[in-house]
């Protein structure tokens, strides 16, 4: 029998005290689509408190297809908190209740393609105000948390090939605001969150599919298919059903690409204990996004994560949520199938 347990208390909600390692990663990621406006949006803050700086994203898609999006590595001298570069994220009640709030520059892309050369995009494309303030509910109960010993002992783990230690996730509904460049939507919506603390290195995993389906309040997904060598690869995820969570056994995901080789539809297929599951996607718009590192040795390494506001099938029902497709660039060319 294992002595390693998952656990997650509410005190994990708040944010924790860093351990060594110099990638040390705390982050929070939102999702939210209106599913009547066919609009919604992510943001993400990554501490790296021993860096000194913060990872920030705000991606909202706007229901012409074209997509705000804003990147930034502002200065951070604590991890007791996520406030950084205009966006804020508050635990008003763990599991229960959370703000987000950005306010702060993003860049209106007519064609979000243009971030496949972002110095370029940045260059030719306009930067105007934006602000959200969404409050985000739980809809779910919690999947995920902390692996450790049952004596209370961490696990060890090599910081040069984490990706983090700890992670959870629920899916959300979500109210508020959205303005871009002078106009404004109220946003009442569905999506999924998730939380990680540890040691990060984006280049730590060679590709993952991960899939954040709310078809609507009574029936949601979450696909995950990492990949981190020929030896390692995992298959699962999450059924929301009635209100409970049905772990995902196995999965599969056959992807149709563009020219570009960015997902454009695709259908996947899950299996629990209880029941099977086909779930079609088709992707409304996509921005494409990279994290570069050189390592010690001077050797550059890409990485290209590919963002999708999708639309959903599942039983005839229409919903949306996220396809994001992650992969390490070889030769030019993304490693995943």
């Amino acid at each position: 029998m294992s002595d390693i347990e998952i656990r997650l208390e509410p005190q994990d909600e708040f944010n924790h005290e860093p351990d060594e390692a110099s990638n040390y990663n705390e982050s929070m990621y939102f999702n939210v689509f209106d599913h009547e406006k066919k609009m919604g949006g992510w943001f993400r803050l990554g501490n790296r408190p021993n860096e000194g700086y913060a990872e920030m994203t705000c991606c909202i898609y706007l229901p012409d297809g074209r997509i705000g999006f804003m990147f930034g590595r502002p200065e951070i001298s604590t991890n007791e908190f996520f406030d950084a570069g205009g966006m804020k994220f508050e635990v008003l009640e763990p599991f229960k209740s959370l703000r987000v709030q950005y306010k702060g520059k993003i860049l209106l892309l007519d064609n979000p393609k243009d971030m496949l050369n972002p110095s370029k995009a940045f260059k030719e494309n306009p930067r105007v105000e934006c602000e959200a303030d969404i409050n985000i509910s739980g809809i779910s109960p919690m999947f995920g948390g902390q692996a450790v010993r049952k004596d209370g002992t961490s696990l060890e783990t090599d910081p040069e090939k984490s990706f983090s230690k700890a992670h959870y996730e629920q899916h959300t509904s979500g109210k508020g605001t959205i303005k871009v460049n002078g106009e404004e939507w109220t946003v009442d919506g569905l999506g999924l969150r998730d939380k990680s603390w540890g040691p990060r290195y984006w280049q730590a995993i060679e590709w993952y599919r991960w899939l954040t389906i709310n078809i609507n309040d009574e029936i949601g997904f979450m696909f995950s298919i990492v990949h981190q060598s020929e030896d390692s690869e995992r298959r699962g995820g999450i059924v929301l059903k009635d209100g409970k969570y049905e772990s995902i056994k196995d999965c599969k995901i056959d992807t149709q690409y563009d020219d570009d080789n960015f997902q454009k539809t695709f259908t996947a297929w899950a299996r629990t204990d209880h029941d099977e599951y086909e779930v079609k996607g088709r992707v409304l718009s996509l921005i494409p996004l990279r994290n570069r590192r050189n390592t010690p040795d001077g050797e550059s390494l890409v990485t290209r994560i590919t963002e999708g506001m999708t639309e959903y099938t599942y039983n005839g029902i229409v919903g949306y949520g996220m396809s994001e497709y992650l992969d390490q660039v070889v030769d030019g060319k993304p490693i995943g199938p």
